[in-house]
């Protein structure tokens, strides 16, 4: 293999054994019709199946193969990066291990590439996930646009990096990666390039509702202060409305209307409030948390076993 070859294409590697051999004698079969030097680096992101046995079986016969197996599952976004810090490529494709996305469109985004971008983007212009799940996937990507201007809307897992931009994703220290976060950081001369989305080969989703929902949120407090300005809107409204309702009380009270303390009003107004401050400090807590969180130097992921070393 060359020292440097001309692309590297990362696949993180999650409970993907029904698919994984399909996906590996396609993305060969492109790349040695199309890249003069290529190389293939599946992460497996410790999913439980027989995924890495299969990997290893696949590295002995594919010379352009290497496996990496972390030694436990740290997601997606690590995993990711830790395949695009072990890569060589002068180019890094970053692709999914389901099928949903087709190695055959890595040309048509090198060529894109060519133009002159550091950064290409597969984007899918009908999505094959059920209509809630592109429903909501679109109201994140709105709000995503709101709290981080500077984020491509169309981004996805499917990418083109220049080698040089890529292997500088390793030099972000935060324990919740957000890829296309840093790369927002890091150059804004990309593009994109339409290409098919397939239906998941095999199983379904490993992002489940929940996932998805604490994914959204990582990325809102990680890489935006939206949240703390929300937060603050809040105090203030609720400072202008408290003392709205004080002045309407003593108003009342004076010109006679109140006789008697309201125990009802009271209680509404203690709990009202109390929520809006409980809300505050939830809110300034999840910064705090992620401050202790990158303080505490916890590595983003960690290689138990690599084929290119047995």
């Amino acid at each position: 293999m060359d020292a440097t070859p001309n692309l590297s294409i990362v696949v993180p590697v999650y409970r993907a054994h029904s698919s994984l051999t399909e996906l590996c004698r396609r993305l060969i079969a492109i790349c040695r019709e199309n890249f003069p030097s290529f190389e293939i680096l599946l992460v497996e992101d410790c999913g439980g199946d027989d995924s890495w046995s299969l990997i290893q079986q696949l590295a002995k016969v594919h010379s352009e193969l290497r496996g990496i197996q972390l030694s436990r599952n740290f997601g997606q976004h690590a995993a990711t990066l830790c395949g695009i810090a072990q890569a060589r490529g002068e180019w890094i494709a970053t692709i999914d291990d389901d099928l949903e996305h087709p190695p055959e469109s890595l040309p048509a985004m090198m060529a894109k590439a060519c133009e002159g971008y550091d950064l290409v983007y597969g984007v899918f212009p009908e999505r094959s996930h059920h209509w809630w799940r592109n429903l909501t996937s679109n109201v994140a990507r709105r709000l995503f646009r709101t709290a981080i201007p500077s984020l491509n809307y169309d981004y996805t897992s499917l990418r083109l990096i220049r080698g040089s931009i890529a292997r500088a994703l390793v030099t972000f220290d935060s324990p919740f990666p957000f890829v296309d976060g840093y790369l927002s950081w890091l150059t804004n001369r990309y593009a994109k390039v339409d290409v098919p989305h397939f239906d998941r080969a095999h199983g379904s989703s490993n992002y489940t509702t929940r996932k998805l929902v604490l994914h959204t949120l990582n990325i809102l407090v990680t890489f935006s202060d939206l949240p703390l300005r929300l937060a603050s809107w809040l105090g203030i409204l609720s400072s202008l409305v408290g003392f709205a309702w004080l002045v309407s009380i003593v108003v009342e009270r004076v010109v006679g209307h109140i006789t008697a303390s309201g125990y009802a009003s009271l209680m509404a107004g203690i709990v009202f409030f109390g929520g809006l401050q409980l809300l505050v400090l939830g809110v300034v807590g999840q910064y705090i948390g992620r401050i202790n969180f990158k303080s505490s130097r916890k590595p983003l992921f960690l290689i138990a076993h690599d084929t290119s070393s047995s």
